[in-house]
């Protein structure tokens, strides 16, 4: 197996999730459908609860943002009226949460739900996290060299600790020195990176591989 080899002067290594440390088919053919499939009864479960709760508001509030979009889908308050209206309440959050991830978008709203939902299912044994063969040995032999080494993923950051937590390697997590998500920015928009190093120590002067 071949490690790659990063120039003598970098000294913080900042990787992606999909298609970087963890096959694309995992995210897609797993993790994703894992939350159209189940959503509904996840709900239904966790709906008194204060998180879920707290999901469902910012789901609300952007589907509140995204009303001028095409085929978007509204979340009503609770009314109050019983059952029927609560269960017409979930299936709101369903058909948006599917929309949403239809649409492979990637806001905080959605991936908070997600990785709530993917901590569930973690913790409960029912899935575990696949990695590249090369993952963990690269990242032990960067982190000898005495680098440093980040996640930054449109993955909340609970459900990337839920991944190296819960892999097929054991978990991994101390591996990794810490985490960003799109709560400093989208991976896309070149803004972010400075304000990631902004946010966060680990700039001062040192130089990035991405």
């Amino acid at each position: 197996m071949v490690v790659l080899s990063v120039p003598a002067e970098v000294t913080v290594i900042l990787l992606d999730i999909e298609g970087t440390t963890t096959p694309i088919a995992f995210v897609k053919d797993i993790l994703f459908p894992y939350i159209e499939e189940n959503v509904k009864e996840y709900l239904q479960t966790h709906w008194e609860e204060e998180e879920c709760q707290q999901d469902v508001s910012l789901l609300r509030k952007q589907a509140e943002e995204d009303a001028h979009l095409d085929g978007a889908v509204p979340i009503p308050a609770a009314s109050g009226n019983g059952v029927d209206d609560l269960q017409q309440m979930i299936q709101a959050v369903v058909d948006n949460v599917c929309w949403q991830m239809s649409l492979d978008r990637k806001t905080t709203a959605l991936k908070q739900l997600q990785g709530h939902m993917w901590r569930a299912a973690f913790t409960a044994g029912r899935m575990k996290a696949e990695f590249f063969a090369d993952v963990v040995p690269a990242v032990r032999k960067w982190r000898e060299a005495g680098m440093k080494v980040y996640i930054y993923s449109s993955g909340s950051v609970e459900a990337q600790k839920l991944l190296f937590g819960h892999s097929t390697e054991g978990d991994i997590l101390e591996l990794v020195d810490g985490h960003f998500d799109t709560k400093i920015g989208h991976k896309v928009e070149s803004e972010s990176y400075p304000k990631d190093c902004r946010q966060h120590w680990v700039l001062n002067q040192q130089t990035f591989c991405f």
